[in-house]
């Protein structure tokens, strides 16, 4: 892979059910020999070394929210990519409270794991630690060869929660910009000013997109979670089309049938006639080559 180069990799586009086929939510964005990785749901770890990815070169790690199926190997990343031979301080982002995660697991979860692989097998050369923080619209993560930039998503903020835990409850999606090109990585959202801010213009928009019409349809359950939660293909279709979208990719996909798929692409393509990817563990979708 060239220094230029720049490509998605699918890692996990299921959601917090269990499946052997589609496990949890993340996606890594692969830039010349540089590893960002958006969020660290179940067997993110497996999937690295399936795809031929070395964990160690995995740095930073973007999480979207903490929701479990997407923080649920977050300490496996962190231990894993120190066993497997990290030596720089691993840089975790993601939104209010996340340090205070991340904190818990290596001080108080993982504390005992650390020390003994840390002082037991000196072979490690001893823990290598991480580094979180907290982010919030307007920060910005930047280096000489991309930019992360994050702001608010709306998943489950229209539900009936207290209050304080709404003002608590903060999700990001993330847009990453480097040579003159965009990825955004939605997170789990329904359309929103925020998400639309980071989608703009975006050469692929990895879109959480929980079900079609064709599955909603007569479910209140269903109809709620594509109403306050994640978007619905009508949604992913629309964003896509009026942000002007390059390259539509699908994740976070309830567990489907191929005639639910198939359905689900008939949907989108209704509205939206862009490059179109219905996500699937381990897919790859590279960015555009440039001309000449």
């Amino acid at each position: 892979m060239s220094r230029d180069d720049t490509s998605v990799l699918l890692l996990g586009t299921g959601g917090p059910w269990v499946s052997a086929e589609r496990f949890g939510p993340s996606t890594l964005i692969r830039h010349g020999d540089e590893r960002l990785l958006f969020d660290t749901g179940r067997g993110v770890g497996i999937r690295l070394v399936e795809a031929g990815e070395e964990p160690a070169q995995v740095n930073p790690v973007f999480i979207t929210h903490h929701h479990l199926d997407h923080i649920s190997d977050l300490a496996d990343v962190m231990i894993t990519t120190w066993l497997r031979g990290r030596t720089a301080d691993l840089l975790i982002y993601g939104p209010p409270g996340t340090e205070e995660i991340v904190d818990t697991l290596v001080n108080k979860v993982y504390a005992k794991d650390i020390e003994w692989r840390s002082v037991g097998e000196p072979a490690f050369g001893g823990w290598k630690p991480v580094q979180a923080k907290d982010i919030v619209p307007g920060d910005a993560v930047e280096t000489a060869n991309w930019r992360v930039s994050c702001a608010y998503a709306v998943h489950g903020h229209g539900l009936n929660f207290s209050k304080e835990f709404k003002n608590n409850w903060k999700c990001l999606s993330y847009r990453f910009e480097a040579k003159g090109k965009v990825i955004c990585v939605s997170g789990d959202t329904v359309d929103c000013a925020g998400l639309r801010s980071m989608a703009e213009g975006a050469d692929i928009l990895v879109q959480c997109c929980f079900a079609s019409s064709a599955e909603t349809r007569g479910n209140s359950h269903l109809n709620d979670v594509a109403t306050f939660t994640l978007a619905d293909a009508a949604q992913a279709a629309t964003i896509a089309k009026e942000c002007a979208i390059g390259h539509l990719v699908l994740t976070h996909l309830r567990p489907k049938s191929e005639a639910d798929l198939a359905a689900l692409e008939a949907e989108v393509r209704e509205t939206y006639l862009g490059a179109l990817t219905i996500g699937r563990d381990m897919t790859t979708v590279s960015l555009p080559e440039k001309p000449g």
